[in-house]
C-alpha cells in the first residue's frame, strides 16, 4: 500500500514551491514609469479624448446608475471595462481628476463585500434598452474589476486590497463546486485566466496555498486551451470560438504554467501562435474575428476588444516568459492595429478595422455580425459598445510594460518607446530616461542618474527585436556583443551618467500572407497604401441609440496596386525610405499628414482587382513560379507607377496585402 502511495504522489502534476512561481519579470508600481515624447501625446489625447469623459458620453451604461456604482443600471462588463484602463492611466499622468473619478469605483467595491466575501451588484434588474442584463452574480464582470483592484494595490499598496481577495478566493473556492464559471454565462468560462491571474498575484504577496487549489478548480472548469491549442485543428475553421475569448485566453495555458511548470502548456502558447499566423493572421499582428474567428482574408474584420485583450494577453505572457517573439508580437499590434483603430482626438472609434480596407461605410461587408451595419464605421456606439469602454486599457498598460523588475534585482527594456522612471535601490536614487524616436526609428538611448555619485552593481537587459539584424549596443562606447531575437543581459556596477545606446537597422523586408499576398515591413511596423480619404459626418437617428453621428470614410485615389514578383525577392532594390527629420522630432506621428516615415515604391494597376460590397473583390492569387499566359501576366496589369506607403497605425484606409504580378 506504501508503494502504490508513492507511485501514486509521483505521478501527481509538479507544482511550485513556497511562493516562488515560474516568472522571469515583475511590474514596477503603477505610476513609476512615465510617458515622454509621442507616447505622452497619446495618452493625454486619449484622456482629453474618450477617457476622461465616458461618463458623460455614455451617462446610461457608466453613469452614476452602473450597477458597480450601487445603481440599477448595467451591472456587466462595461462599466468596469472603463476603469481597467482609466485607474492605471490616472497613476502613470499622475492626474488627480482622474484617480479621484477611479477611486469612486474602487471604494464601491471594496465596501460591496458581504460577510460570506462575494462583492459587487446583488439584485437583477429588468431588462431595458441599452442595458445588459445578467445575473447580478455573473463570475465574469468580477474578473474585470479583480483587475482594476490589482492595479490600483500596485499603485497604493493599499492593504485593504488584500484582504478583500482573501475573502472573495475563499468564496469562489467554496461556492464554484455548486455554481461553476459556466452556472449563468460562458464568458467566465473563456475568460477564467484572468481570474487565476490575479489569484496567483495574491499568492505571491500572502503564500496562502488554498489559493494554488483555487487555480486548479478555476483551471478545470474553464475552456480547455490547451486541449484546443495542442489537439484540435478549431483555429483553422470558421466560428469555432469568439474572437475576444480567444484573443483574453490564448494565455491561459501559461499563466497556469506558473504555477504548474509542465512543457505542455507552454507549448501550446506556442502552437496557438503559429496556428493563428498561419490561419487568421494579419500583417498588424492581429487575426480574424469579426465576433467569430473569421479566416485571413484581408476583408475580414478585427474587433478593437481583441486588439486591446490580445495586448493585455501579450503583455502578461512576456513577464511570465520573457521571450523575444512575444515582445515582437506586443509591439506589432500596439504600434499597427491599435493606433488605426481610434481617430486621432480618440472621440470615435471604429469596431471592426480590416488589413484592406478602402471604404468606411454602413454595410454588411461579409462580416459575422454586423450591427445593423455599422460595424465598419468610425463613431461612438456603432458596432456594440463594448469597444467604447474596453479600448481605455490599451496605451496605458502598455506603457506600465516598458520596463520591468528582474528576478536577479535589475531592470529589463523588453519594449521600446520614450519614457523614464525614477527608483531606489539600497538608498540610492536612479533615473532611468529613455531617449527614443521608436517605432520610427532604430535608435534608442538610455542614461542612468544617481545620486551622491554612488555606483550600483546590477544586471540590466535590453531586447534585440528578432528583425534587428546587425544591431549594435554599446555602454559609454564600449560595444556588447548582441544578436536578434536575443535579451542581452549587461551586469556591471553602473554610475551616475552611463549611457547605453541600441541601435536597430530598420531594413525594408516583406512577408506572405493571404492567397501570397505580400506586406512591406521595416522594423516593427507595417506600411500600407496611402489612399486620399474623403471624410464625411453623417447624422444618426435617435432611435437606432448608436450616439449622434458616424463618419464614412471613402477612397479619393486609386487602391488596386500590385507590386511586381521580384520585389518579394529583393526588397531593398524596390523600395526607398524617406524620413522627414521634422516630422520625426514631433510629438505625434499617427495620421497620414503626421507620418515621419514613407516608403516609395513602384507599384502596377491591377484592372480586374475592382471593388465589392465595400471591400475589395477577391484578392489576386500570387503564383510565384508560373503566372505566364503567353508571355504575359494571367492578370491585366498597367503601367508601372510611382505609389507611396505609410506606417499602417497613420491610415485609416489602406490596402497592407499586396499582391504580385510577373512579368
Amino acid at each position: 500500500m506504501r508503494s502504490l502511495l508513492i507511485i501514486f504522489c509521483l505521478m501527481l502534476p509538479s507544482i511550485v514551491s513556497g511562493r516562488e512561481l515560474k516568472r522571469l519579470y515583475e511590474e514596477l508600481p503603477l505610476g513609476t514609469i512615465r510617458p515622454d515624447g509621442w507616447l505622452l501625446e497619446m495618452l493625454e489625447r486619449q484622456k482629453n479624448g474618450v477617457t476622461e469623459e465616458l461618463d458623460i458620453i455614455y451617462p446610461e451604461v457608466v453613469g452614476e446608475r452602473n450597477g458597480w456604482l450601487g445603481g440599477n443600471g448595467d451591472q456587466w462588463e462595461r462599466g468596469p471595462y472603463w476603469i481597467d484602463g482609466l485607474l492605471p492611466m490616472a497613476y502613470i499622468l499622475d492626474d488627480p481628476a482622474l484617480k479621484a473619478k477611479a477611486q469612486k469605483w474602487v471604494e464601491w467595491a471594496l465596501a460591496s463585500q458581504r460577510e460570506d466575501g462575494q462583492f459587487g451588484p446583488v439584485k437583477d434588474y429588468p431588462k431595458e434598452p441599452g442595458i445588459q442584463t445578467t445575473n447580478a452574480e455573473d463570475w465574469w464582470p468580477r474578473m474585470v474589476v479583480l483587475k482594476i483592484l490589482q492595479q490600483y494595490y500596485n499603485a497604493t499598496e493599499d492593504k485593504r486590497v488584500l484582504a478583500f481577495m482573501d475573502r472573495y478566493f475563499r468564496y469562489q473556492l467554496q461556492t464554484l463546486p455548486e455554481k461553476p464559471l459556466g452556472h449563468w454565462t460562458r464568458w467566465a468560462e473563456f475568460r477564467a485566466c484572468d481570474n487565476m491571474s490575479v489569484a496567483l498575484w495574491l499568492y505571491q504577496k500572502t503564500g496562502k496555498r488554498y489559493l494554488l487549489k483555487l487555480c486548479d478548480l478555476l483551471h478545470s472548469q474553464g475552456w480547455d486551451f490547451t486541449h484546443m491549442f495542442l489537439e484540435t485543428s478549431q483555429l483553422g475553421e470558421f466560428s469555432t470560438i469568439h474572437c475576444v475569448n480567444l484573443a483574453q485566453g490564448l494565455k491561459e495555458p501559461l499563466v497556469y504554467w506558473q504555477m504548474r511548470p509542465e512543457q505542455r502548456y507552454a507549448d501550446a502558447v506556442d502552437a496557438c501562435m503559429r496556428q493563428l499566423r498561419v490561419h487568421g493572421g494579419y500583417p498588424n499582428g492581429m487575426f480574424g474575428g469579426d465576433e467569430a474567428l473569421h479566416g485571413n482574408n484581408p476583408v475580414q474584420g478585427v474587433e478593437l476588444c481583441s486588439v486591446v485583450e490580445m495586448m493585455y494577453s501579450l503583455e502578461e505572457m512576456v513577464k511570465i516568459s520573457g521571450k523575444v517573439s512575444f515582445a515582437d508580437h506586443l509591439e506589432r499590434i500596439a504600434f499597427n492595429a491599435l493606433p488605426a483603430q481610434i481617430t486621432d482626438d480618440f472621440r470615435d472609434h471604429q469596431y471592426f478595422q480590416q488589413a484592406n480596407q478602402i471604404s468606411i461605410t454602413r454595410g454588411p461587408h461579409n462580416f459575422d455580425i454586423v450591427y445593423d451595419g455599422t460595424a465598419s464605421l468610425m463613431g461612438e456606439l456603432c458596432g456594440y459598445p463594448c469597444c467604447l469602454c474596453n479600448l481605455h486599457q490599451g496605451w496605458p498598460k502598455f506603457t506600465q510594460n516598458l520596463w520591468y523588475r528582474t528576478s536577479d534585482g535589475g531592470f529589463a527594456a523588453m519594449m521600446y518607446s520614450p519614457c523614464h522612471f525614477k527608483t531606489q535601490i539600497s538608498g540610492v536614487d536612479v533615473t532611468v530616461v529613455e531617449k527614443t524616436h521608436y517605432p520610427m526609428d532604430g535608435l534608442v538611448e538610455v542614461e542612468l542618474s544617481m545620486s551622491g555619485g554612488m555606483g550600483i552593481r546590477m544586471p540590466m537587459k535590453f531586447r534585440i527585436p528578432s528583425w534587428a539584424m546587425n544591431s549594435k549596443v554599446t555602454v559609454n562606447g564600449e560595444q556588447i556583443e548582441s544578436e536578434a531575437g536575443d535579451v542581452i543581459c549587461i551586469e556591471r556596477l553602473w554610475k551616475d551618467g552611463d549611457r547605453i545606446v541600441l541601435e536597430f537597422p530598420m531594413l525594408v523586408r516583406t512577408d506572405t500572407w493571404y492567397e501570397n499576398a505580400v506586406s512591406v515591413e521595416r522594423g516593427p511596423l507595417v506600411y500600407a497604401l496611402k489612399i486620399d480619404e474623403k471624410w464625411e459626418k453623417i447624422k444618426l437617428d435617435p432611435k437606432e441609440r448608436r450616439g449622434e453621428y458616424y463618419w464614412q470614410v471613402t477612397a479619393g485615389s486609386p487602391w488596386n496596386y500590385a507590386f511586381m514578383f521580384k520585389a518579394s525577392i529583393e526588397p531593398l532594390k524596390h523600395f526607398s525610405v524617406c524620413v522627414d527629420e521634422e516630422k520625426l522630432k514631433g510629438k505625434w506621428y499617427w495620421s497620414a499628414a503626421d507620418a515621419p516615415v514613407t516608403i516609395r515604391a513602384k507599384a502596377t494597376r491591377i484592372q480586374d482587382w475592382t471593388e465589392y460590397n465595400g471591400d475589395t473583390g477577391p484578392l489576386p492569387f500570387s503564383i510565384r513560379r508560373s503566372r505566364i499566359y503567353n508571355g504575359k501576366s494571367s492578370h491585366r496589369a498597367g503601367e508601372m507607377e510611382d505609389i507611396e506607403l505609410i506606417p499602417y497605425g497613420c491610415t485609416t484606409l489602406r490596402i497592407s496585402e499586396f499582391p504580385l504580378v510577373t512579368w
